[in-house]
């Protein structure tokens, strides 16, 4: 698969994301952006979450993991850069996929009142996303700091890893804030920026000779 092809699949992994995440928004009556979750959008008892979870979410998902296991051939082998694409690719586009697969509740329950399965899968594979991931993009930042010709996008992997953290404790330590769906779209915009960034340096680049 080639360079090219690459980088499509990571630009239509997330735009399926954004585009998904804002229709969700549209469709539900008096739905806040700024104090509801992006999964209250395809909650389990919304009209039209089926169809944004089969149609959105999950082929989302196996794009951007498709875009993470296929990318890292593009760049010099490297253990820290193979632990970061993986781990993107697992702890993101498969999470993806998974909270797809497995929705929240009505408004997701956030006192865990009486959760069904789905809602505890949801939240334990949420959880997980948004505290490895931001982790795993500046361990391919660090990892890009030995390769050649990679200085920009280093940089700019760390800063966004580093921006994701302080949102991610931001919306974890203010569950009840009136600004926790901002606090979690600004999480999800560190990643997706940091995917089409990714796509970007791919676009111009041909499998490392080590990794073909």
């Amino acid at each position: 698969m080639n360079n090219k092809t690459i980088f499509l699949i990571g630009i239509v992994g997330v735009s399926l994301f954004v585009v998904s995440s804002i229709l969700g928004g549209f469709l539900i009556e008096n739905y806040n952006v700024l104090s509801q979750y992006i999964s209250e959008s395809y909650a389990i008892d919304t009209e039209y979450g089926k169809i944004l979870r089969i149609f959105g979410y999950l082929p989302s998902g196996i794009l951007v993991t498709l875009f993470c296991f296929l990318g890292v051939r593009y760049f010099q082998p490297s253990k820290l850069l193979k632990i970061g694409f993986y781990g993107i690719g697992i702890f993101y586009g498969l999470a993806t996929v998974i909270v797809g697969i497995f929705p929240c509740d009505s408004g997701c329950n956030r006192e865990l009142i009486d959760p069904s399965s789905s809602q505890l899968i949801h939240n334990f594979v949420g959880l997980l996303t948004y505290l490895f991931v931001p982790f795993f993009i500046i361990l391919i930042g660090f990892g890009l700091k030995k390769t050649p010709n990679n200085n920009t996008f280093s940089l700019q992997s760390i800063a966004l890893g580093v921006i994701s953290i302080l949102f991610v404790y931001l919306f974890a330590s203010n569950s009840n804030s009136e600004y926790i769906g901002l606090y979690q779209r600004m999480v999800e915009l560190m990643f997706v920026i940091w995917i089409i960034f990714c796509a970007i340096v791919i676009k111009d680049k041909k499998p490392a000779v080590n990794n073909i």
